[in-house]
Protein backbone atom coordinates (compact mmCIF):
# COMPACT_ATOMS: atom_id res chain seq x y z
CA UNK A 1 0.00 0.00 0.00
CA UNK A 2 1.62 3.45 -1.21
CA UNK A 3 2.14 6.45 1.28
CA UNK A 4 -0.12 9.52 0.11
CA UNK A 5 1.94 12.41 -0.40
CA UNK A 6 1.62 14.96 2.26
CA UNK A 7 0.12 18.21 1.14
CA UNK A 8 2.86 21.30 1.58
CA UNK A 9 2.16 22.98 4.63
CA UNK A 10 1.75 26.71 4.21
CA UNK A 11 3.02 29.04 6.57
CA UNK A 12 0.19 31.85 8.48
CA UNK A 13 2.51 35.02 9.16
CA UNK A 14 0.93 38.66 9.94
CA UNK A 15 0.70 41.47 7.66
CA UNK A 16 3.22 42.90 9.29
CA UNK A 17 5.75 39.77 9.30
CA UNK A 18 4.74 39.98 5.53
CA UNK A 19 6.06 43.07 5.16
CA UNK A 20 9.59 42.93 6.73
CA UNK A 21 10.44 39.72 5.22
CA UNK A 22 9.64 41.41 1.44
CA UNK A 23 11.70 44.44 3.00
CA UNK A 24 14.76 41.95 4.43
CA UNK A 25 14.80 40.32 1.16
CA UNK A 26 14.73 43.62 -1.12
CA UNK A 27 17.64 45.20 1.08
CA UNK A 28 19.39 41.65 0.79
CA UNK A 29 19.20 42.39 -3.47
CA UNK A 30 19.66 45.85 -3.02
CA UNK A 31 22.98 44.63 -1.18
CA UNK A 32 24.16 41.95 -3.91
CA UNK A 33 23.04 43.87 -6.56
CA UNK A 34 22.61 47.42 -6.02
CA UNK A 35 19.07 49.45 -7.41
CA UNK A 36 19.65 47.33 -10.84
CA UNK A 37 19.33 43.90 -8.27
CA UNK A 38 16.17 45.82 -7.16
CA UNK A 39 13.42 43.66 -9.15
CA UNK A 40 9.88 42.21 -8.37
CA UNK A 41 11.45 38.69 -10.24
CA UNK A 42 14.66 38.96 -7.35
CA UNK A 43 13.06 40.14 -4.61
CA UNK A 44 10.06 37.70 -4.82
CA UNK A 45 12.78 34.94 -5.00
CA UNK A 46 14.79 36.02 -2.49
CA UNK A 47 11.33 36.15 -0.06
CA UNK A 48 9.76 32.88 -1.71
CA UNK A 49 6.96 34.67 -2.11
CA UNK A 50 4.42 35.64 -5.19
CA UNK A 51 4.67 38.84 -7.49
CA UNK A 52 1.34 40.38 -5.88
CA UNK A 53 2.17 40.36 -2.82
CA UNK A 54 4.42 43.56 -3.11
CA UNK A 55 1.98 45.27 -4.79
CA UNK A 56 -0.61 44.14 -1.95
CA UNK A 57 1.41 45.22 0.90
CA UNK A 58 3.69 48.56 -1.18
CA UNK A 59 1.34 49.72 -3.72
CA UNK A 60 4.48 50.25 -6.01
CA UNK A 61 8.60 49.39 -5.73
CA UNK A 62 8.93 52.97 -5.26
CA UNK A 63 6.50 52.85 -2.27
CA UNK A 64 8.71 49.62 -1.21
CA UNK A 65 11.98 52.14 -1.40
CA UNK A 66 10.85 54.22 0.65
CA UNK A 67 9.53 51.17 3.42
CA UNK A 68 13.74 50.39 2.84
CA UNK A 69 14.71 53.69 3.95
CA UNK A 70 12.35 54.44 6.62
CA UNK A 71 13.28 50.57 8.35
CA UNK A 72 17.03 50.95 7.79
CA UNK A 73 17.11 54.43 9.58
CA UNK A 74 14.61 53.32 12.52
CA UNK A 75 17.22 51.08 13.10
CA UNK A 76 19.57 53.51 13.16
CA UNK A 77 17.80 55.54 15.31
CA UNK A 78 16.43 52.59 17.79
CA UNK A 79 20.42 52.12 18.37
CA UNK A 80 21.06 55.33 19.20
CA UNK A 81 17.62 55.76 21.64
CA UNK A 82 18.85 52.52 23.30
CA UNK A 83 21.91 54.00 25.13
CA UNK A 84 20.50 54.89 28.62
CA UNK A 85 22.36 58.47 28.15
CA UNK A 86 23.90 61.31 26.27
CA UNK A 87 27.47 60.16 24.86
CA UNK A 88 29.75 61.73 27.80
CA UNK A 89 32.32 62.17 24.95
CA UNK A 90 33.13 62.92 21.53
CA UNK A 91 35.07 59.78 21.74
CA UNK A 92 32.23 57.61 22.70
CA UNK A 93 29.34 59.75 20.20
CA UNK A 94 31.29 58.61 17.26
CA UNK A 95 32.42 55.19 18.09
CA UNK A 96 28.10 55.27 18.51
CA UNK A 97 28.03 56.39 15.22
CA UNK A 98 30.90 54.43 12.90
CA UNK A 99 29.55 51.03 15.46
CA UNK A 100 26.15 50.72 14.12
CA UNK A 101 25.61 47.53 11.97
CA UNK A 102 24.28 49.73 9.19
CA UNK A 103 27.41 51.35 8.97
CA UNK A 104 29.30 48.59 7.36
CA UNK A 105 30.72 47.94 3.86
CA UNK A 106 27.90 45.26 3.20
CA UNK A 107 25.53 48.08 2.96
CA UNK A 108 27.74 49.95 0.73
CA UNK A 109 25.43 48.77 -2.22
CA UNK A 110 22.07 49.74 -0.40
CA UNK A 111 23.33 52.84 0.93
CA UNK A 112 24.54 53.93 -2.63
CA UNK A 113 20.93 52.28 -4.04
CA UNK A 114 18.62 54.46 -1.67
CA UNK A 115 21.11 57.96 -2.13
CA UNK A 116 20.89 57.60 -5.69
CA UNK A 117 16.76 57.21 -5.91
CA UNK A 118 16.20 60.20 -3.43
CA UNK A 119 16.56 62.61 -5.96
CA UNK A 120 13.91 61.12 -7.93
CA UNK A 121 11.42 59.52 -5.81
CA UNK A 122 8.85 61.88 -3.75
CA UNK A 123 7.78 58.88 -1.27
CA UNK A 124 11.75 58.32 -0.62
CA UNK A 125 12.20 62.21 -0.04
CA UNK A 126 9.74 62.14 2.41
CA UNK A 127 11.17 59.37 4.12
CA UNK A 128 14.56 60.93 3.97
CA UNK A 129 13.68 63.91 5.61
CA UNK A 130 11.78 63.25 7.99
CA UNK A 131 14.43 60.03 9.45
CA UNK A 132 17.09 62.64 8.50
CA UNK A 133 15.55 65.51 10.45
CA UNK A 134 14.94 62.73 14.00
CA UNK A 135 18.75 61.36 13.37
CA UNK A 136 20.41 64.96 12.96
CA UNK A 137 18.36 66.23 15.96
CA UNK A 138 20.08 63.03 18.57
CA UNK A 139 23.87 64.07 17.04
CA UNK A 140 22.91 67.82 17.87
CA UNK A 141 21.66 66.92 21.76
CA UNK A 142 24.92 65.26 22.16
CA UNK A 143 27.14 68.62 20.88
CA UNK A 144 24.80 71.02 22.66
CA UNK A 145 25.84 68.71 25.94
CA UNK A 146 29.41 68.75 25.13
CA UNK A 147 29.34 72.33 24.61
CA UNK A 148 27.64 73.27 27.65
CA UNK A 149 30.43 71.47 29.46
CA UNK A 150 33.52 73.21 27.92
CA UNK A 151 31.71 76.51 28.15
CA UNK A 152 31.30 77.39 24.31
CA UNK A 153 28.46 78.18 22.23
CA UNK A 154 28.02 76.55 19.28
CA UNK A 155 24.86 75.98 16.89
CA UNK A 156 24.64 71.99 17.49
CA UNK A 157 22.41 71.29 14.53
CA UNK A 158 25.16 73.01 12.17
CA UNK A 159 27.60 71.16 13.88
CA UNK A 160 25.44 67.82 13.68
CA UNK A 161 25.52 68.40 9.95
CA UNK A 162 28.90 68.38 9.38
CA UNK A 163 29.45 66.15 11.71
CA UNK A 164 27.05 63.51 9.94
CA UNK A 165 28.46 64.39 6.22
CA UNK A 166 31.52 64.36 7.06
CA UNK A 167 31.06 60.75 8.75
CA UNK A 168 28.95 59.52 5.32
CA UNK A 169 31.53 61.13 3.40
CA UNK A 170 34.37 59.18 5.07
CA UNK A 171 32.81 55.97 5.44
CA UNK A 172 31.92 55.71 1.89
CA UNK A 173 35.98 56.55 1.22
CA UNK A 174 36.66 54.16 3.61
CA UNK A 175 34.27 51.18 1.77
CA UNK A 176 35.28 52.17 -1.61
CA UNK A 177 39.02 51.81 -0.95
CA UNK A 178 40.55 50.54 2.74
CA UNK A 179 44.67 51.26 1.38
CA UNK A 180 43.78 54.61 0.91
CA UNK A 181 41.66 55.16 4.44
CA UNK A 182 41.14 53.01 7.44
CA UNK A 183 38.55 53.11 9.75
CA UNK A 184 39.99 53.94 12.82
CA UNK A 185 41.50 57.10 10.45
CA UNK A 186 38.14 58.29 9.74
CA UNK A 187 36.84 58.01 13.14
CA UNK A 188 39.71 60.19 14.27
CA UNK A 189 39.01 62.70 11.75
CA UNK A 190 35.62 62.92 12.63
CA UNK A 191 36.68 63.18 16.39
CA UNK A 192 39.26 66.10 15.69
CA UNK A 193 37.15 68.07 13.48
CA UNK A 194 34.23 67.77 16.35
CA UNK A 195 36.98 68.98 18.62
CA UNK A 196 37.68 71.84 16.65
CA UNK A 197 34.20 72.96 16.46
CA UNK A 198 33.60 72.61 19.89
CA UNK A 199 37.11 74.64 21.16
CA UNK A 200 36.78 77.77 22.12
CA UNK A 201 37.85 80.57 19.44
CA UNK A 202 40.47 82.52 20.71
CA UNK A 203 40.04 86.48 20.34
CA UNK A 204 43.45 88.35 19.03
CA UNK A 205 43.59 91.98 20.34
CA UNK A 206 44.02 94.05 17.75
CA UNK A 207 47.81 95.90 17.66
Amino acid sequence: MTKRATAPKFERISPDERRARLIEASIACLAKGGIHGFTVDNICHEAGTSRGLITHHFGSKNALLAAIYASIYGKVLENLERSETTPRSIEELVEMIFGDSFLSRDYLNVWLALWGEIAVNPALQVEHRKNYALYREHIARAISAFARARGVTVDSYDAATILISLVDGLWLEQCIDQSLLSLDRAKDLCRRTLAAVLTPATHVNPA
